[in-house]
């Protein structure tokens, strides 16, 4: 149950550091901007996996967060790309 509220949260933060770093009249709210950081998470998680796993008891992989954060701008760039299409 924690890991979910948990990746919700860090969806949150990252959703919310890639639409500060790409600035824009987003007109999202609070569920679309987690659901891009945790879509941009996912992608970034992925990414990093192939570069290396971490080890088996670290809980943070140092390229995560900002492979995360990667991958969420480049994903709040095909929504806006979508909406303008």
């Amino acid at each position: 149950m924690f890991h979910w509220i948990q990746y919700l949260f860090t969806g949150l933060i990252v959703g919310a550091i890639a639409r500060f770093v790409l600035p824009g009249a987003d007109h999202m709210g609070l569920v679309l901007t987690t659901c891009v950081g945790i879509g941009g998470s996912l992608v970034g998680g992925l990414i990093s996996r192939m570069f290396g796993k971490p080890a088996p008891d670290a809980k943070f992989h140092p390229a995560g967060f900002f492979l995360s954060l990667v991958g969420a701008i480049a994903l709040l760039i095909v929504v806006r790309m979508m909406r303008h299409a």
